[in-house]
């Protein structure tokens, strides 16, 4: 668990633009099991790849496609309810940051770890507008 003070400006930089930080397993199965489309990012401390994916999320939502919800869980601090945000990313194995998109309560695009670090923001979030694109 890292100290709240760390993380909350990281918390901020996605809540700000409209994501709902989910800190319960209830809360993810809520909305991970509802109709529409759901937006899901596993938020992180870790600086290369968090100081892309963050920017990165944010680009691709404002956008004329978008999912009908934005949600982040805060990997090393909510335990729980990353444990179930990423029982739903199976069989992608466990990844911080990372991004999935869901559709009627299935995982239609998955973005991980390693398809993150040293990619420009833009670039991150020009693969998700075109996931938008098709399932949104």
């Amino acid at each position: 668990m890292y100290p709240e003070y760390l993380v909350a400006p990281m918390r901020e930089e996605l809540t700000k633009v409209g994501f709902q930080e989910l800190k319960t397993p209830q809360e993810v199965d809520d909305v991970l099991k509802s109709e529409g489309t759901v937006f899901v990012v596993v938020n992180s401390v870790c600086g290369c790849a968090a100081a892309n994916a963050r920017p990165a999320a944010k680009m691709a939502v404002q956008g004329e496609k978008h999912p009908d919800k934005l949600v982040t869980v805060f990997a090393g601090m909510e335990k729980d309810a990353v444990d179930k945000a990423r029982s739903y990313m199976l069989p992608y194995p466990p990844s911080s940051p990372s991004m999935a998109l869901f559709k009627d309560g299935k995982l239609v695009h998955m973005i991980e770890r390693h398809q993150i670090e040293g990619r420009p923001a833009q670039m991150i979030a020009d693969n998700l507008s075109s996931a938008f694109e098709v399932y949104c």
